[in-house]
C-alpha cells in the first residue's frame, strides 16, 4: 500500500519550472534515496511532501489524504524532518530538543514525553548523560544523531531527510549511515532521503529515485539501476562514465 502518492504534481518558482509533472507511489516501509545533479529538484520535491513547498497543480496524498485539504501544522508534526547540520535549537538542551514535538503532541503527559526522549537517545546510540548538554557542547556527529532523534521522537510513519550527513567527516558519515539503516530495519519507518552521493544512495536505499530536471529518470532497486541504467544520464551518475 502506498504511503505517499504524487499525481501530476507541479512546482515552479516564477517562470522556472522545477517539477513539471511528477507521478509516483511510494510504498509504506520503503527507504527511498533521492539522487540527481545539483538543481534537479531533489529538495523541492522533498519539501512538497510536508507542504513546505506548495503545489502549483496536482495532488499529493500522504496516508491516503490529500495534503492540501489537511492542517499542514498537524501534518508536519507527524512527519519527521532531518536536515544537514542537525537544525537543533541552540538555546535548548539535547533533552528539550528531542522533546519538542512530543511535548506538542502529548500536552500534559510528561511521562510519555520523557519515555520518548529516553527511547530515542538510546536508539541513535548516544548516552543519557548528554541530555542536559547544549548543541554547541556536542561534536558534529553527536549533533546529527540528536537531530535524527528529534525527527523520530514522535514516532512518525514518514521521515524526510535532506542531505543529513553532508556536513560530517567520512568516518562519522559511515557510522550514521549504519545507524539510519538499523533504525529503518527496527522501526519500518518510511524514509525519503536526499543525497548528492551516489554510493550513499545505493548503499541505503531499498529504492533509488534518480531525478533529472524534475522528472523521474529511473526508480528501482540498487541492483536494477546498476545493472540496467535507463539512459545515459543514469549511466553517468551510477558508473561515472
Amino acid at each position: 500500500m502506498s504511503i505517499i502518492k504524487f499525481e501530476h504534481a507541479k512546482k515552479s518558482y516564477g517562470d522556472n519550472v522545477i517539477i513539471p509533472d511528477f507521478n509516483l507511489e511510494i510504498d509504506k516501509g520503503e527507504f527511498v534515496t533521492l539522487i540527481g545533479t545539483s538543481g534537479c529538484g531533489k529538495t523541492t520535491l522533498l519539501k512538497m511532501i510536508n507542504g513546505l513547498n506548495s503545489l502549483d497543480s496536482g495532488t499529493i496524498y500522504v496516508e491516503g489524504k490529500d495534503i492540501q485539504k489537511e492542517n499542514l501544522i498537524e501534518l508536519r508534526r507527524n512527519i519527521g524532518y532531518a536536515i544537514q547540520g542537525s537544525g537543533l535549537f541552540p538555546h535548548m538542551s539535547v533533552k528539550d530538543n528531542i522533546a519538542y514535538v512530543p511535548n506538542l503532541l502529548n500536552k500534559r503527559n510528561k511521562a510519555k514525553t520523557k519515555a520518548a526522549v529516553e527511547k530515542w537517545i538510546h536508539v541513535v546510540g548516544l548516552d543519557q548523560d548528554l541530555l542536559d548538554r547544549y548543541p554547541d557542547e556536542l561534536s558534529g556527529g553527536q549533533q546529527q544523531r540528536v537531530g535524527i532523534a528529534r525527527s523520530l521522537a514522535a514516532s512518525p510513519d514518514i521521515l524526510l531527510m535532506d542531505e543529513p550527513f553532508g556536513a560530517v567527516d567520512e568516518i562519522t558519515r559511515h557510522q550514521l549511515q549504519e545507524e539510519i539503516k538499523r533504525i529503518h530495519d527496527e522501526t519500518n519507518v518510511t524514509i525519503i532521503f536526499v543525497t548528492h552521493d551516489i554510493q550513499e544512495a545505493l548503499k541505503l536505499g531499498t529504492k533509488i529515485l534518480v531525478l533529472e530536471s524534475g522528472e523521474i529518470a529511473q526508480y528501482g532497486t540498487a541492483e536494477e539501476i546498476q545493472a540496467n541504467p535507463a539512459n545515459a544520464y543514469v549511466e553517468k551518475l551510477v558508473h561515472g562514465e
